[in-house]
């Protein structure tokens, strides 16, 4: 059986928080409860005037990739909502294949409960 994960090619990532509301609202999650978080480095000032932001989405121990929407055929509210279209779902083995093609992408895929 092939065990399912995310892509998350972090370089393209905009920062809109898109992914964490969608989470919030798939799962009712609290105020302070996140299934997937927005980190925000920076900012780190690269020329006058001129400032570097990067943002880092990072699925959190409450993440069970919408297991309720996956199982109805549906891909997880993160990767649906992504305005950026950095987050991609499926097979372990097919996204690690893909990550050859990625500039600095990572694989989540939590471990079976």
């Amino acid at each position: 059986m092939s065990r399912n994960g995310l892509l998350i090619d972090y370089y393209y990532c905009t920062g809109c928080h898109s992914c964490e509301v969608a989470c919030k609202n798939e799962h009712d999650l609290p105020v302070g409860k996140w299934g997937i978080k927005i980190t925000e480095l920076g900012p780190w000032k690269i020329a006058p005037d001129q400032w570097e932001y990067s943002y880092v989405p990072i699925p959190t121990s409450l993440c069970d990739l919408c297991k309720d929407r996956v199982a109805k055929g549906k891909k997880p509210s993160c990767v649906h909502h992504c305005l950026a279209q950095v987050i991609e779902y499926g097979p372990v083995e097919e996204l690690a294949k893909k990550m050859n093609d990625k500039r600095k992408p990572v694989i989540y895929a939590p471990t079976p409960s």
